[in-house]
């Protein structure tokens, strides 16, 4: 009976299982999302072109989804979908924490003049509204997938820097770091063995985070009708495009949505679990 009660309050017990579903689900739901956008061209039916029917048709007649405003099916425009929206937002995650890794750690080893001017640069991006960016560059290189690349990684960027900047600094100005710099050991030496070991988990989890605002900024960029045009499918232009006819069938617009959301909540979950791990408490 003792060893009984020792299980259900010990920590690593029965109790804090059902604790780790969350994460599990999360990263479940994340790989599922992830699968259909990459792998769904290979399994689509149809074309995304291919005008098959009548517009706004219920499912039923080798539709399961119905078909959009162009009579489309919209099962084959979502597999199609996903796998560019998906690309664009990982490529904008990655240019953007390499980025603020690269300024976060010069800023956060470089003097105090040096950080401040790197603080005042990143102040100025930080202000620019990020939908503004993304119009901006989207209507210099029309059509770009590219461009929309860029644009969120503009945007989101200037937050790692600053989160990554203060975890350096916090490391650098360390006992083991300064000692380290007493006994002889370059900069470098210092940067390798001693501050990035220790910021990797913050910027992983700062990594995580910026994908969340990637996956909205390139969904928003989808549904205002940004980068590659029509008639390619993008999730997020897929909305916009069917929702005048939601009335008629909620699956055209409803499907990408849904997709969209399990997304953007699982990687957010994934989000609040790193930055958990990263702070040394437990979630």
């Amino acid at each position: 009976m003792t060893a009984t009660l020792e299980a259900r309050v010990r920590p690593g017990g029965p109790r804090a299982r059902p604790g780790r579903r969350p994460p599990l689900l999360a990263a479940a739901g994340t790989l599922v999302v992830v699968a259909i956008a990459l792998a769904g061209p290979l399994i689509a039916p149809y074309g995304p072109a291919e005008r098959l029917g009548l517009p706004f048709q219920g499912p039923g007649g080798g539709h399961p989804l119905g078909t959009d405003f162009l009579g489309r099916d919209v099962l084959s425009r979502v597999l199609w979908g996903g796998r560019t929206l998906v690309l664009t937002a990982i490529g904008a995650t990655v240019v953007a924490t390499v980025v603020g890794m690269t300024a976060g750690v010069l800023a956060g080893l470089a003097s105090r003049r040096t950080g401040e001017v790197v603080s005042r640069l990143v102040d100025v991006l930080t202000v620019l509204p990020a939908l503004l960016l993304i119009l901006v560059l989207a209507a210099g290189f029309p059509g770009s997938d590219l461009a929309v690349v860029a644009a969120v990684a503009l945007a989101t960027a200037p937050f790692s820097v600053r989160v990554l900047g203060a975890a350096t600094r916090r490391i650098a100005t360390t006992g083991y770091a300064e000692a380290a710099l007493a006994r002889g050991d370059g900069k470098w030496a210092v940067l390798l063995h001693d501050v990035l070991p220790n910021i990797a988990g913050p910027a992983l989890a700062d990594a995580a985070l910026r994908l969340v605002a990637a996956l909205h900024l390139t969904a928003t960029a989808g549904f205002l009708g940004l980068g590659r045009g029509a008639p390619t499918a993008n999730w997020g232009r897929m909305v916009s495009e069917n929702l005048s006819g939601a009335s008629l069938s909620a699956a055209p617009f409803l499907a990408p949505t849904l997709l969209l959301v399990l997304l953007s909540v699982c990687v957010g979950l994934l989000a609040d679990r790193f930055a958990g791990i990263a702070s040394g408490g437990r979630r």
